[in-house]
């Protein structure tokens, strides 16, 4: 789908300056006096006149600068905030707020109205007011550029709300836009049960899929996609009303210490947007979480995670990995593409592009009953040729005649393993309906080219391919020097999530090397150079760091490690995040010496040592018993053989081995009975 490009309204001639605007918003202990300035070529032009209220054609776009002044008049600190893009300013005197609307996360929804003056008439109409909450002065000029670039690239956007400008409002930052009369969150409150039928599901959700399309073609992820943020038009088509603002904040500390953990609305966020530095990096594949929330709550009209707090959601779906439930009997591609907007590893997930198609590809569905089942929980999502990738992964990327490519390795393996291609060229592809089908290889040494399906290859570029364990040649403070690498282009850019970082690191294959894989059940411990750990990691009794082993490993590489050495009561943690460049694999093989062989022995599980003493108890006490037998029955054998007759002699006579001088309970303990007795008579 052809994405409509932005086009700048300047025109070639030299922009010369030849007015200057202040204006002055007060506030309670700030006023803020705008400087904007604009191009002869950016006049404002004449247009037909419009009935008040009615929206006019988008005004052209200028280029500014303002200062903010704080403080009184006879105390003035100026921070000065400027942006080189082209954005309109509006002047906040000719906006007029009306009431709240929405308030949300990031910032109150004001409904307002905006004056327009021009040379013939004054003209107003209704607009909507973005109000972002307040935030550091260090940080406005930040934002104000992000603001301008993203208004930039918002423009001529078919599917996706019409911003109308920028201004300042009571301190605050604003983002003017149109005025839309509702939405499908509004929609759903007014249906019965709160949900939508099936055809519109399907229709909407095209739109929408189109739109956010449309942001992803700009690099602009949304992060904040929910049925109230989906606005209706005149033609009562689906328009995104949320621009990505959680996306324009990252990494700026807002003054509200609700949004310092957050980067989203719970009920929608996925596992990643909690923690983007951890678990992460967000992607667009985080936005097809959201947008499958948003078409369960439309299906179902029940919010995903309804009635459970913040730390319950998080709970669920980041340590639990628990997933939405949603209806049955849908369309089979749209069934199968909203299963897939619910894997964990955002790598399984989806692109848009996908879901569009899927749904684009269902509209036998809007003549349908708009019955479904519901289900208990979901199927998982079927997995290509028994690989364990799913579906939407190995899709991603199309391979091409000429490509290097080499056979996958199994997920969570270090190692290949009964490669069929260890490395070849493509020299012939065929294509079918799931765009990647089966390619010819030509592998050295083999005469003829192997018919091979494309799921099974990957593509490798300057020796590596996607999924690869890579190192930064120069370490970085920030984030961690070893990550995994999510893409790599044909030109040799490429795309890699390290730990520490909420966004993929991008640059070139030459700044990265080949570092050591890690996959799930090793054991790794704490190099023996590290003293500060990235994360909290457990010591054991003796004061040594412990030694783990890996259950999961996350796309950004970051491993989640338990401890089954150690014993764990209760509510304590029982798993543990480390960073792969700290941490070395630890193996029974590389252990030097029977110590240390027993000690990683004892790694495996915490009843390894208290099984061993009692094994050991127990052979000793064997080994006693055993031993004190054969002693007993040695010198019973021996006072046996010791018996002397004596002629002549009556009666009883004692054995050498039953000593007369032993107490009678000293002697039946050491002969069982007390003295063997033997007579002899004549």
């Amino acid at each position: 789908m052809d994405v409509t490009q932005y086009h700048s309204h300047y025109a070639d001639s030299s922009l010369h300056i030849y007015s200057l605007y202040p204006f002055l918003q007060k506030a309670t202990t700030s006023r803020i006096i705008l400087q904007q300035r604009f191009s002869a070529n950016d006049e404002l032009v004449s247009v037909n006149k419009r009935m008040a209220g009615k929206a006019v054609d988008k005004p052209p776009t200028s280029a500014f600068d303002f200062e903010i002044v704080e403080g009184v008049s006879d105390h003035l600190r100026t921070v000065v905030a400027s942006s080189g893009q082209s954005s309109p300013w509006i002047d906040p005197a000719t906006i007029k707020l009306r009431q709240r609307i929405g308030r949300g996360v990031f910032g109150d929804v004001w409904l307002a109205t905006r004056h327009q003056t021009t040379a013939d008439y004054d003209e107003y109409h209704e607009v909507a007011v973005k109000m972002l909450h307040p935030m550091k002065e260090d940080n406005i000029n930040l934002v104000l550029d992000h603001l301008a670039n993203l208004f930039t690239q918002c423009q001529g956007l078919q599917h996706v709300c019409w911003l109308q400008g920028l201004s300042v409002i009571n301190g605050k930052l604003c983002i003017v836009m149109k005025f839309y009369e509702g939405s499908i969150g509004d929609k759903m409150a007014r249906a019965k049960g709160g949900k939508m039928s099936l055809q519109d599901v399907i229709r909407y959700g095209t739109d929408l899929a189109r739109g956010i399309m449309e942001l992803h073609s700009k690099e602009i992820l949304i992060l904040n996609l929910k049925p109230h943020n989906f606005l209706l038009d005149e033609n009562d088509h689906a328009i995104l009303g949320d621009i990505g603002i959680p996306y324009l904040l990252l990494g700026v500390p807002l003054l509200t210490s609700d949004m310092s953990r957050r980067l989203g609305t719970p009920n929608y966020m996925a596992p990643e947007q909690w923690q983007p530095e951890v678990r992460g990096p967000i992607s667009f594949e985080t936005d097809s979480w959201g947008f499958g929330c948003s078409i369960v709550e439309m299906l179902t009209g029940s919010q995903p995670w309804s009635g459970k707090s913040v730390d319950e959601i998080h709970k669920a779906v980041v340590q639990k990995q628990e997933k939405p439930h949603f209806p049955g009997g849908l369309p089979p591609a749209v069934e199968n593409v909203i299963i897939g907007c619910f894997e964990y590893d955002f790598r399984n997930r989806p692109l848009m592009g996908d879901i569009f198609q899927a749904f684009l590809s269902s509209p036998e569905a809007a003549y349908g009953d708009g019955g479904w089942r519901e289900l208990g929980s979901l199927l998982n999502l079927d997995k290509l040729s028994g690989s364990g990738y799913s579906k939407w992964l190995v899709l991603k990327d199309q391979l091409q005649i000429r490509d290097t490519v080499r056979s996958r390795k199994p997920p969570n393996s270090c190692k290949p393993e009964n490669m069929e291609v260890p490395e070849g060229t493509i020299v012939g592809v065929e294509r079918d309906t799931e765009r990647n089908g089966f390619v010819l290889v030509r592998v050295h040494g083999i005469h003829d080219p192997l018919r091979v399906h494309g799921s099974t290859l990957e593509r490798v570029t300057f020796g590596l391919a996607a999924g690869d364990w890579v190192r930064l040649e120069e370490d970085r403070k920030k984030h961690s020097s070893v990550g995994i690498l999510h893409s790599i282009y044909r030109n040799g850019s490429v795309a890699v999530a390290f730990i520490g970082l909420e966004t993929f690191w991008k640059g070139n294959c030459s700044e990265l090397q080949m570092a050591e894989a890690f996959c799930a059940r090793q054991f790794v411990r704490l190099k023996p150079d590290t003293f500060s750990p990235r994360f909290e990691w457990p010591r054991k009794r003796g004061g040594d760091w412990a030694t783990g082993r890996v259950c999961q490993v996350l796309p950004n590489g970051c491993l989640v490690v338990n401890f089954p050495g150690m014993l764990v009561f209760g509510d304590e943690n029982s798993s543990f995040l480390a960073d792969p460049a700290e941490v070395e694999i630890v193996s029974f093989n590389s252990s030097a010496g029977i110590v240390k062989k027993y000690k990683h022995l004892e790694d495996f599980h915490w009843a390894v040592r208290p099984l061993l003493v009692a094994l050991g108890l127990f052979t000793a006490m064997k080994l006693g018993l055993f031993v004190g037998k054969r002693v007993g029955g040695s010198k019973l054998k021996k006072g046996s053989n010791l018996v002397i007759p004596i002629e002549g002699q009556k009666g009883e006579v004692q054995t050498a081995g039953n000593a007369a001088w032993l107490p009678p309970k000293v002697a039946n303990i050491i002969f069982r009975e007390g003295a063997s007795v033997t007579t002899t008579s004549r």
